[in-house]
């Protein structure tokens, strides 16, 4: 079964106020096209099945029975809350079907936009890869806006919504668990994107060169675990997510497979293009600086989120099924 749990932070404690259950076991969900006000979340699920339901009065709003052929692994959302002048609320979803397709709750049972690979007429499988995550950015406007997608190949597909045409595309070498840009409602900034075997990659999505793309740093041994003595070592584990802090998008929380958590900082370098030999424009790799570990369980830590309200205020859950509100102080110094 699916069950959707609202809690309320009571001084030390979380206190349960709300429980919605569905037969189907939840894989992923967003409030990212939520209005403040709506009290909705999008949820994708095991069977390919993505709703949008209404949490306080248990109703759904939104539903589609078969968005997907199968698991629904990652979903985004855009234009909710205090986003403005940003386009309409859509959310993105990608699947094992290897589709990604971009829905707008207004239009009922058929995606805006579905983006996936050709199928084969003999045996009617893809040949599309399993789409581990997913991301909105570059959505300054009402008529600008991108999709990221990662693959458990390694590929990075980033697709231009306006144009509905594939923008970049890369191969990190390993299969891509999390993806997210710095901000979705400016020009392309920066983007993370999390893999497998401890990889993190930090893109610097200001200057696209013709032939080489996008410039990144690479750390490598990202999701490694933290020990007693506070020294990290190990074996590379799977770095499950970022999470770019709301109040400063240049520190960022990566999720480590080993139960620890890591805040870094990006910095950057002091001229973030230059020109090569043949005179186009290329960008400058920045580079990171870990502020802080720590180590939180036993099992992986593979969901994070930091409050846009409350500057250090953050939730986090893992695989011992364990929520946990995290304090981080004195983020206002860096």
């Amino acid at each position: 079964t699916g069950i959707l749990q609202t809690y309320e932070l009571n001084i030390e404690k979380l206190d349960l106020i709300k429980e919605i259950e569905r037969p189907k076991s939840f894989k992923c969900g967003t409030l990212g096209a939520s209005q403040i006000r709506t009290n909705t979340i999008a949820i994708g699920d095991f069977t390919g099945k993505l709703m949008v339901i209404d949490f306080e009065h248990n109703v759904p709003v939104f539903e589609v029975d078969d968005a997907h052929k199968d698991i629904i692994n990652s979903i985004d959302g855009i234009s909710g809350g205090l986003s403005i002048n940003c386009g309409a609320p859509e959310i993105v979803t990608g699947s094992r079907d290897g589709a990604v397709k971009v829905w707008d709750t207004r239009q009922q049972n058929s995606p805006v936009a579905c983006i996936s690979a050709n199928v084969d007429d003999d045996s009617g499988s893809s040949a599309g890869r399993d789409c581990w995550a997913v991301a909105f950015g570059d959505s300054y406007n009402s008529f600008d806006r991108s999709v990221c997608a990662g693959y458990d190949n390694g590929d990075i597909k980033l697709i231009d919504l306006r144009n509905m045409s594939l923008k970049w595309e890369t191969n990190v070498k390993n299969g891509v668990c999390g993806i997210e840009f710095d901000r979705k409602d400016i020009k392309m900034n920066k983007m993370v994107a999390t893999t497998l075997e401890g990889g993190m990659h930090v893109f610097d999505m200001r200057t696209m060169h013709p032939t080489k793309g996008f410039v990144s740093v690479v750390e490598q041994n990202a999701g490694q675990a933290l020990g007693t003595n506070g020294i990290i070592s190990g074996a590379k584990s799977t770095v499950w997510a970022a999470k770019h802090l709301p109040q400063n998008r240049d520190v960022f929380v990566s999720c480590g497979g080993s139960g620890s958590i890591r805040l870094w900082e990006y910095k950057y370098p002091s001229n973030r293009v230059k020109k090569d030999s043949d005179n186009f424009e290329q960008g400058v790799a920045g580079t990171l600086q870990m502020i802080h570990a720590t180590s939180l369980s036993q099992q992986p830590v593979h969901t994070f989120d930091w409050s846009p309200d409350r500057l250090g205020l953050a939730v986090c859950g893992s695989f011992d099924q364990t929520v946990r509100v995290l304090l981080t102080t004195d983020l206002n110094l860096l």
